[in-house]
């Protein structure tokens, strides 16, 4: 039986205590970006104790791998916040519909493109469906990305080094470049990277080479488009209860996921949304070129 970590939203409010998992089954999936619904048990996304704010009312965001994991729990935050949603996803259909459900239920209106961003047709796409729903695009968040477990730099093969920075690095700049003609002064380009981004991973080696890519990306974009008042900052999470998670490592690495950190634990979804949340909203307006670190503890890096 898992253990379990409380967590108080709001110190002395007892009916909204969340209780997370400190450790998790033995499991793996074969697939990646990996299938939230497969997964024992569900992250959690979202907590009743998050009432929004009206901190992105009116504006439109598209999320990349919004269907699960930290993109889903980024969904139902800006949702909460008022914003309505285009989720761009691979084939994770059950997932997506899942997330639009919820964030339907929540108030905000929400849009689902499937295909592979390796493929620059498919922002080109998800930006002038984007357009055609909403009138307008105030918030690109760069979530979705691929992690393969690889040990050793002699098993990290010719396709799946291309996959990986196609994926995670290159679709950074097709994203960006389709929305460029629609982002006005104060809107906000939020892309995730990690932690291992500045640690190193020596079992993800092509993922971590690809997520300092993304830190150059967010500090190099930022000084690109200061002038047009659009800001460019990136959130790098430790260790979290994704799908992505689930189908890197080996079954038994759940076991002790996340129990070498000062906290004592992976994080669940919705304690990194808030990171994206800020970074998006008017609350950041002097932030740019930055990078969250939300890793329960870990030496924060510059």
């Amino acid at each position: 039986m898992n253990r379990y970590y409380p967590v108080y939203p709001y110190i002395g409010v007892t009916q909204r205590v969340v209780s997370t998992p400190i450790t998790f089954p033995a499991q793996h999936q074969e697939n990646q970006p990996g299938l939230e619904w497969a997964m024992q048990p569900r992250p959690i996304f979202d907590y009743a104790g998050y009432v929004g704010n009206s901190k992105l009312k009116g504006q439109v965001a598209i999320i990349t791998g919004g269907d699960s994991g930290i993109g889903r729990a980024v969904a139902a935050a800006y949702a909460k916040e008022g914003a309505n949603l285009m989720i761009v996803y691979l084939d994770e259909h059950r997932d997506a519909n899942e997330t639009k459900q919820y964030v339907e239920a929540l108030g905000a209106r929400c849009i689902l493109l499937a295909g592979d961003l390796k493929d620059p047709e498919t922002s080109k796409k998800a930006v002038e469906q984007t357009i055609k729903t909403f009138g307008r695009l105030d918030v690109l968040v760069n979530n979705a990305a691929v992690q393969p477990y690889t040990t050793n730099i002699l098993d990290v093969s010719d396709d799946q080094l291309e996959n990986t920075f196609r994926t995670n690095v290159f679709s950074l700049f097709y994203m960006t470049k389709a929305a460029m003609p629609y982002l006005q002064p104060g809107s906000s380009i939020i892309s995730t990277t990690s932690r291992v981004a500045y640690e190193g991973d020596k079992n993800v080696i092509d993922y971590a080479a690809s997520k300092g890519a993304v830190v150059s990306f967010t500090r190099t974009m930022a000084l690109s488009l200061i002038d047009q008042g659009i800001r460019v900052n990136a959130v790098a999470p430790g260790p979290a209860w994704t799908p992505l998670t689930v189908s890197t490592y080996p079954a038994e690495h759940q076991l002790t996921f996340g129990a070498d950190l000062p906290i004592g634990r992976a994080a669940q979804p919705f304690e990194i949304a808030p990171a994206f949340v800020h970074l998006a909203s008017n609350d950041s307006a002097y932030v740019t070129g930055q990078v969250l670190h939300v890793n329960g503890g870990k030496i924060r890096y510059t």
